[in-house]
């Protein structure tokens, strides 16, 4: 475990609720890149797999939390997407 790979996913994560609260008031897709977001869910299910294959503790707990909070992000993008349309 590294102190820094902690603090990254602390800052990272805590970035993620107020990108998710921005998705839900907003109803609205403007501001929001799907390819950026699919990239950093990658990111994190990388740094999952690596924690899994090479170095098992407890930071996979933050990868996960954080990955999960993108996939949510994710799908309000497409909910938000099919408001637009409507």
């Amino acid at each position: 475990m590294s102190v820094f790979e902690v603090i990254m996913l602390v800052c990272f994560g805590s970035a993620w609720p107020v990108s998710i609260y921005k998705s839900i008031k907003s109803r609205t897709t403007g501001g929001k890149s799907l390819f950026f977001l699919i990239i950093i869910a990658i990111g994190y299910i990388s740094g999952t797999i690596h924690k899994i294959l090479f170095s098992l503790d407890w930071v996979m707990v933050l990868y996960i939390l954080n990955f999960c909070m993108v996939a949510f992000d994710i799908m309000l993008y497409f909910r938000n997407k099919k408001l637009e349309h409507k």
